[in-house]
């Protein structure tokens, strides 16, 4: 016949009083940990986050569209929903550019004289092939990005004004409101170096033409034209720095 040998096992971590004291004789190792399960941990939920405003304000305008529901039994967070949609559709709105627009003689009074009042239009009349113009306009793009709430157009200096001399080339022209504002002829208008925080400090001297969009009242326009001088100091510093360190190489 077979023979069974049974192996009792205690629950783990168990201990007989004679293995106690076995181990306080220091014959037996010291008993191990008995087994911990780790602590539950719940996965992030981002619904389960209080519902504040800076809640509203982690939200893009779709997140904030589709919520309409779920606050109607908050009446503070759905008038900040409100407000805050208001404020991304007004910034929306206000940083509407970005980029020159090229346009041609007929559609100068609807994109320049027709502009909305609250909007600044620089123009910038060139002709291909002409260096100078170039070296304006790489200028004026890159202002173009940084103020997207400016309107910057180009147009053939010829398709804007007849006969127009091409040793008046690159010439700039501010618009606001339906007037010219400003009028710079040829290069030398915007100093020795032709550079976007030169061309920016010309532009915002008399005038807060340039504007990044994010505030529209008096404060933020001085804000505008602080943050454009400081630019173009810093660029006459860096600029002279450097003349002088490949001078004293010579």
């Amino acid at each position: 016949m077979a023979d069974y040998h049974f192996v009792y096992k205690d629950v783990e971590g168990a201990s007989t009083q004679w293995d106690d004291i076995q181990r306080k004789l220091g014959n037996l190792p010291e008993k191990a940990p008995a087994f911990k399960p780790p602590s539950f941990t719940p996965a992030h939920d981002p619904d389960s986050l209080p519902k504040d405003k800076a809640w509203l304000d982690s939200k893009n305008e779709d997140e904030l569209q589709d919520l309409e529901d779920d606050l109607d039994d908050d009446r503070f967070l759905q008038e900040y929903r409100k407000k805050r949609l208001a404020e991304m559709k007004e910034t929306a709105k206000i940083l509407r550019f970005g980029s020159v627009i090229q346009i041609s003689g007929s559609d100068f009074v609807r994109e320049v004289s027709q502009a909305p009042s609250d909007v600044w239009v620089v123009v910038i009349l060139y002709k291909d092939g002409i260096p100078e113009c170039g070296l304006l306009m790489q200028s004026v793009e890159e202002l173009a990005v940084r103020y997207p709430a400016t309107k910057f157009v180009k147009i053939i200096s010829t398709d804007c004004i007849p006969n127009y001399p091409d040793r008046n080339l690159p010439t700039l022209l501010v618009y606001n409101n339906g007037a010219v504002k400003g009028n710079y002829v040829g290069l030398h208008s915007f100093g020795r170096r032709c550079t976007p925080e030169g061309v920016a400090f010309v532009l915002c001297q008399s005038d807060p033409v340039l504007n990044d969009g994010h505030s529209r009242d008096e404060q933020s326009r001085e804000a505008v034209i602080a943050g454009v001088q400081k630019r173009f100091i810093e660029k006459v510093v860096a600029d002279h720095e450097e003349d002088d360190d490949g001078s004293s190489t010579d």
